[in-house]
């Protein structure tokens, strides 16, 4: 019984997917003759199925580990770090068969929303647009909130020599507010209470970008369904585009049209 080609992939494109080079390079390996499926040689247009052992001089080639992003509502006492040093990291809470790593931070007293993935392209990609994306934290203080608070909040705070971005600051009940942060600062809402002279006894991240911790109870995590990771790939691009542009309006501004009033003004002068 032959095998369907609806359950294989051609070989060039199984071999650019585990990531050791590209389509077109795995074409040469297999012109090249160093291409073998199942000890047999092989040609362009070969398939993979299901089980097929895939070699390349010789030496197995090993699928891509599937990608993954997770959501995890992170207890107080856990430390964001993948540092093998320190019993309570993250990694050794959540012990995932796949290597994983946080995406950001959120401060060992705090709880809530963290991201975790294997896949660093991504990580990269929202730490460096971190400051354009929402995130939302509940927070309890040790005494009543006033108006002055919220206000003296929401407008800015001058902490590590820099003044808080404006933000959203509303009031839940006496004691808690709910904050949403476009910037992430060291141990940034502590220490703008702490300025304040208010002390936070509870703090919790129940959103970040399009996700929220929902149903998921302490201590629990998930996996970001296709339609979350959709709108945050979009939210990136535009990201990343916002940033491409600000660097070309950047670059008109203050190099080419300046440089040539420089040089026309040395002209002048001589």
């Amino acid at each position: 019984m032959e095998k369907s080609n609806d359950n294989s992939i051609n070989l060039n494109k199984y071999i650019s997917s585990t990531g050791i080079c590209s389509r077109r390079d795995a074409e040469k390996l297999i012109i090249e003759g160093k291409v073998t499926i199942n000890g047999k040689p092989t040609q362009l247009g070969n398939r993979v199925f299901e089980g097929d052992i895939v070699k390349i001089n010789g030496q197995p080639l090993k699928q891509k580990p599937k990608t993954l992003y997770i959501a995890l509502n992170k207890p107080v006492g856990i430390v964001c770090t993948t540092d093998s040093k320190e019993r309570k990291n993250i990694v050794k809470f959540i012990n995932h068969t796949e290597r994983l790593f946080p995406i950001g931070r959120l401060d060992k007293p705090s709880e809530g929303l963290i991201f975790l993935t294997n896949d660093g392209d991504i990580v990269n990609k929202i730490l460096r647009a971190g400051n354009n994306h929402q995130k939302e934290y509940i927070v309890t203080v040790n005494k009543p909130i006033t108006e002055e608070f919220i206000q003296k909040m929401s407008h800015g705070i001058p902490i590590l020599g820099t003044i808080t971005k404006k933000c959203k600051v509303e009031k839940v009940n006496q004691n808690t507010f709910k904050i949403v942060l476009t910037q992430g600062l060291n141990r940034q809402i502590r220490r703008m209470c702490q300025y304040l002279n208010f002390e936070v006894t509870k703090l919790q991240r129940t959103r970040i970008m399009n996700v929220s911790l929902g149903t998921l109870k302490v201590g629990e995590w998930r996996e970001l369904t296709s339609k979350e990771m959709g709108i945050i790939n979009q939210m990136l691009a535009d990201s990343s585009k916002t940033e491409e542009v600000s660097k070309d309006t950047f670059k008109k501004k203050f190099t080419s049209p300046n440089k040539k009033k420089f040089h026309s003004k040395k002209k002048k002068k001589r």
